[in-house]
């Protein structure tokens, strides 16, 4: 599969556009977060509309 076939998300943390990983094979409909920074400061960005 090519890099540009492969699925993308939305962080909702930064907003950025991230793609599936080989270590999120199994587990890709519980991904939220592209990194672990975003996944700790989710708190701080709860109900943020911007």
């Amino acid at each position: 599969m090519k890099k540009s076939e492969l699925p993308q998300k939305a962080c909702p943390v930064c907003k950025r556009p991230f793609l599936w990983r080989k270590k999120w094979k199994k587990d890709w409909e519980n991904v939220r977060y592209c990194s672990e920074r975003c996944r700790r400061q989710r708190s701080s960005h709860i109900g943020d509309d911007e």
